[in-house]
Parts: C-alpha cells; sequence; structure tokens
C-alpha cells in the first residue's frame, strides 16, 4: 500500500511540474486531445496502462 501511494505522489508531482513549467504547450495538447476520436484515445490509454504494468512487473520481479 505505502508503494501505491508513493506511485500516485510521484504521478501528481511530475503532471504539476509539467503543467507549471509548460502551461501553453498543456493547454494547445488540451485542444488537440478534444478534437482526437475516442477510440484512438481509448487505444492509447490501453497501451500506457499495459506500458505501465510491464514497467511495475519488470522492477518487482
Amino acid at each position: 500500500m505505502k508503494d501505491l501511494i508513493t506511485a500516485i505522489g510521484l504521478l501528481l508531482f511530475i503532471e504539476g511540474l509539467i503543467v507549471a513549467l509548460f502551461p501553453s504547450k498543456i493547454k494547445n495538447m488540451l485542444k488537440l486531445i478534444e478534437n482526437t476520436p475516442e477510440n484512438k484515445l481509448r487505444l492509447s490509454g490501453v497501451f500506457f496502462l499495459i506500458l505501465g504494468f510491464v514497467i511495475v512487473w519488470y522492477i518487482k520481479n
């Protein structure tokens, strides 16, 4: 459970850092995402989900 909370904290830290450093680029990216078809977003989400799982599995084993 401690590892999960640490991972969530790191995720929030990295996302906050990116938004703080590049606010205008984030706004442009959000506009681009708004025009992207849902299927493409879903496929990207599944890809990153699997990639994250593989990274965590590799580190833990």
